[in-house]
């Protein structure tokens, strides 16, 4: 069969598709990929392709649709259902290195060092400036404690840390093997040092923290958001770090990507980093790995693990 692949998977992923399947790998344009998909029977993306209804559709032998990466967001998933397109993904291949970026960006807020890194380059020496504050006896809030969260409780306990979560769906056994302890929205926004946002975005937590969020957490408290943009407003978060209520945000996503326009660019008191919570060479071989087999099962009739709509199987 004929495999696209768009966006460019690690060589050993292409080797184990190759041995089976035709693959074609290449950059292609919105308007080129309509034009092409046609001909083939799988296509896999990660983040800058974007497959819409209209790719769908007239990809009249497509079987399988692999996204390598965690979320399906540029995937038009209703329209790949209705023609019977099983959809997959790699939601187990980027944990870690999320979650080692979230305690990055946590380290990074409580010893400020983005800021002191620009401060020695411009030839200065403000050790005075640069007072912070350890991880040690703090409380680090998760918003969402699937996966990802699971990871950052772990290692954020290693630093000593108390960790307390709002999440309607894991389980009180499961928090309690993982020795975290599950609370409401409010009282986790009201107790935390750090805030870390760890949701998928869905209907209930687009704009989830917002004005109202802000006001409840402690003047002290920092924002980490290495999940999706949405679930934060940023006109919000930066109002209430241009009046201080709060201490900090580090974000690794935005509402637009890139954030042009974001009112939060000139504030000092946030730290960015260009949507690179998966961005590590071990990362990239899991994820790219992880799609092909998926997309090799989908193909050969079998039933793929990471199914996003696995009703189309039958």
């Amino acid at each position: 069969m004929q495999i696209l692949v768009t966006d460019g998977l690690t060589p050993l992923a292409v080797e184990a598709l190759s041995r089976e399947h035709e693959v074609t790998a290449m950059e292609l344009s919105p308007t080129e990929l309509l034009e092409r998909i046609s001909s083939f029977h799988a296509l896999i993306v990660r983040s800058r392709t974007k497959v819409t209804k209209e790719v769908i559709l007239r990809g009249k032998q497509l079987r399988v649709i692999g996204r390598s990466g965690v979320g399906v967001d540029n995937i038009d998933v209703t329209a790949a259902t209705a023609q019977r397109v099983v959809v997959v993904y790699a939601p187990t291949g980027s944990t870690v290195s999320v979650a080692e970026l979230a305690i990055g960006h946590m380290l990074s807020l409580s010893r400020m060092i983005p800021q002191a890194d620009r401060s020695v380059r411009a030839g200065k020496w403000e050790k005075g400036r640069f007072v912070g504050h350890e991880l040690q006896g703090k409380t680090l809030g998760l918003i969402g404690s699937g996966r990802i969260g699971a990871e950052v409780a772990r290692r954020a306990q290693a630093f000593g840390m108390r960790v307390i979560a709002f999440d309607p769906y894991l389980k009180p056994e499961d928090a309690s093997a993982r020795e975290i302890r599950l609370s409401t929205l409010d009282a986790v926004l009201a107790t935390s040092d750090f805030i870390s946002v760890h949701a998928a975005l869905t209907e209930e937590t687009r704009g989830m923290i917002d004005a109202s969020a802000f006001f409840a957490m402690k003047e002290t408290a920092c924002l980490i958001n290495c999940a999706r943009g949405e679930i934060v407003n940023e006109e919000d978060l930066s109002e209430a770090l241009r009046s201080r209520r709060i201490r900090g945000a580090a974000l690794d996503v935005y509402q637009e990507e890139p954030p042009t326009h974001s009112p939060l660019l000139d504030l000092e008191n946030v730290i960015f980093t260009p949507h690179i919570g998966a961005s590590t060479e071990e990362a990239q071989e899991r994820t790219s790995q992880l799609v092909a087999q998926e997309v090799l099962l989908a193909l050969s009739g079998k039933k793929p693990n990471h199914a996003v709509n696995p009703e189309v199987l039958g």
